[in-house]
């Protein structure tokens, strides 16, 4: 198939144009990022307001083997100062999350997968380090300083002489591969950070880091039931088989913290 060659020069400039802008992004970003600490008041009150929007459940089990989990691990993560908080939310979908300030929600959905204590260890243990690596944080200050590129490349354009046309048309290319090359590698890079992060916490809370394998293991065969096959390249997430072949190169590591920590 032949390929218009203004098309293929412009797409190559814009990719370019969007590698330069990137690369800028690593100063702005030391200047825009916020720490974890300074996220928590914010997050204590969108925490609050998602209680008001989600049913907290009531389901004793649940909220006993999370308050079990969840005392083990925090006893084993560097917050200081954190107002910790666990709360079960019914909602079938097999989600939890955990935001600055030591803030942790986990839906009922979730409980299917991962079976016993261990396995939810693997999903707090996950999900406390992005809050530790201030995954959110970085993320924003990523979000800003794309932004910002993105403005001085315009400037830069203008004054070059480019026309109106042209400007509109790059900043058009800028905002999907900046998403595709900038912000989508960024976000999976700390999934896969926040899974080896995450096995070291439950090793040291004396869980056994295997059930973090089985239990990706068990939410790729739900995924796949569910027929969810998005590319990973166009997503926030790696696939399964990544973050599972991730975990399964760190997991010596983790078991020898979990033979040191065992109770």
């Amino acid at each position: 198939m032949k390929i218009n060659k203004k098309i293929s020069t412009f797409y190559s400039l814009s990719t370019l144009i969007t590698l330069g802008a990137l690369t800028s992004c690593a100063s702005l970003e030391k200047i825009y990022t916020p720490s974890s600490n300074s996220l928590a008041p914010q997050a204590a009150k969108q925490f609050q307001e998602y209680k008001k929007k989600i049913k907290v459940s009531r389901n004793s089990k649940y909220n006993a083997q999370l308050r079990r989990v969840g005392n083990r691990i925090k006893s084993v993560v560097n917050m200081p100062g954190a107002q910790w908080e666990f709360v079960v939310f019914e909602d079938s979908s097999p989600n939890a999350f955990a935001m600055p300030g030591g803030k942790i929600g986990v839906h009922t959905g979730i409980f299917s997968l991962t079976k016993n204590d261990a396995g939810l260890a693997a999903v707090i243990g996950h999900e406390l380090a992005h809050v530790t690596n201030n995954h959110v944080g970085k993320q924003r200050a990523r979000g800003i300083s794309l932004i910002g590129a993105g403005l001085i490349t315009d400037i830069a354009l203008a004054r070059s002489g480019k026309s109106n046309s042209t400007r509109r048309a790059v900043q058009g290319a800028y905002q999907p591969l900046a998403s595709i090359l900038g912000v989508l590698p960024y976000s999976r890079n700390h999934e896969l950070e926040s899974d080896t992060v995450g096995l070291q916490y439950m090793a040291k809370a004396g869980y056994n880091p295997k059930e973090a394998l089985n239990f990706w293991k068990r939410f790729q065969a739900y995924k796949q039931k569910k027929g969810s096959n998005q590319p990973e390249w166009l997503s926030t997430h790696p696939i399964d088989s990544t973050r599972i072949a991730n975990i399964e190169a760190h997991l010596d590591a983790a078991m020898a913290l979990y033979r040191q920590n065992r109770r």
